[in-house]
């Protein structure tokens, strides 16, 4: 998308895939809202994301918990650790 300068204002131009997408005509009202920016995957990369996220279905128990503190943890170092091998 691009902005540009029109009279005292700013104009957001819109690809036409997207006006066609949404059903939009000129003279149409919006509402925009601001949110967190973020990077929108299109529907191809949704589906090609949740097929890898598929394949680990099942591999932990269904009564798995995630425990972020334990995952942050760090092991012990050093000479007397078990990885200082």
């Amino acid at each position: 998308m691009r902005i540009e300068k029109r009279g005292d204002g700013l104009v957001v131009r819109l690809p036409a895939e997207l006006v066609e997408r949404l059903g939009l005509k000129e003279g149409d009202d919006v509402d925009l809202t601001i949110q967190k920016a973020r990077v929108a995957a299109t529907p191809e990369e949704r589906e090609a994301i949740l097929a890898k996220l598929r394949r680990f279905r099942g591999m932990v128990p269904a009564d798995f918990k995630f425990d972020r503190e334990e995952a942050n943890e760090r092991p012990p170092r050093g000479k007397d650790s078990k990885l200082a091998d």
